[in-house]
């Protein structure tokens, strides 16, 4: 697991369509403040050029890309990113444990190390679009089987609402690691995310690290925003 000299627990979502806004955006902010996220739309504008060059700015990236395949190609895409000098990537813990294995041995084979978690159900999910796709039991049950077959398979930890932050911190213990997307400060909208609370309630919950979005990314004044937040769940 990549060591940095800070650890700041906010995770600032990228969801710009290109470079160009994101990098204007990132100017103004301060990476002993925060993390970047980089996810599926940005990487596949911008490509990896965009994330060496975030980290050549000094911030702790999260390349977000949700794989999901057959062993073999997941293990070679996690290997790929890890080179990229990112702090932590992600699977998809549905697709099992001998592919979250096989992204493990990949990040192992780089010579990088990040952070490897796993998803486990998306936060925009309820129960009724749980049990649309066939999925029985309850959404936290459904996460509580897929964060213990994470750590099962190796991995460092799951993205999760803070919701399930409680339960999964008593069963998996307290170096797993939780990343909670949903975060929303207590005046923001709720945008497409269904399951939310607020940065100081999700440390509370025993999340670890806490992505945020628009409400930063859309602030007349970014690096004022993130620094009322930290200033909050210190």
């Amino acid at each position: 697991m990549i060591k940095t000299s800070h650890d700041p627990k906010i995770v600032i979502a990228l969801d710009y369509a290109n470079a160009h806004d994101a990098l204007n955006f990132v100017e103004q902010l301060d990476p002993t403040l925060c993390r970047l996220k980089v996810g599926k739309e940005l990487f596949t504008a911008a490509g990896p050029q965009l994330v060496e060059a975030l980290v050549a700015k000094g911030f702790g990236i999260f390349l977000d890309l949700k794989f999901h395949d057959i062993p073999t190609t997941v293990a070679k895409a996690c290997e790929a990113a890890s080179r990229l000098g990112v702090w932590m990537l992600n699977v998809h813990a549905s697709g099992g444990s001998a592919m979250m294995e096989a992204a493990l041995e990949g990040v192992e084979r780089s010579g990088r190390k990040p952070t490897l978690i796993a998803v486990t159900v998306l936060t925009s999910m309820d129960q009724q679009m749980m049990n649309a796709i066939g999925v029985a039991g309850s959404v936290a049950d459904q996460v509580l089987n897929l964060a213990i077959l994470t750590q099962k398979s190796g991995l460092d930890g799951v993205v999760c609402s803070a919701q399930e932050a409680p339960t999964l911190r008593k069963v998996l213990g307290d170096k797993f690691c939780l990343v909670t997307p949903g975060i929303r400060p207590a005046d923001a909208a709720l945008d497409d995310q269904s399951r939310v609370v607020t940065p100081s309630q999700a440390l509370a919950l025993g999340s670890s690290y806490l992505v945020i979005g628009r409400p930063i990314t859309q602030s007349k004044n970014p690096l004022e925003t993130l620094k009322n937040i930290n200033k909050e769940i210190l």
